[in-house]
């Protein structure tokens, strides 16, 4: 069974080694992980909940 790599929510990339990333759940539903790399963070990149659709980070 592979592996599930981590995506950034923001601009979809890889972001296993990427420095600054962070994973948490969605503010609104928290059923959801919301996971951001740090130049995504660093732009304040919007992001979406798959589930509950709710967009951040502002």
């Amino acid at each position: 069974m592979a592996k599930e790599q981590l995506q950034c929510s923001s601009c979809k990339k890889r972001v296993s080694n990427v420095q600054g990333t962070t994973t948490f759940s969605c503010p609104s539903c928290g059923k959801y992980s919301i996971t951001r790399c740090g130049p995504c963070r660093q732009i304040v990149a919007k992001y979406i909940c798959p589930g509950c659709k709710f967009e951040g980070p502002n």
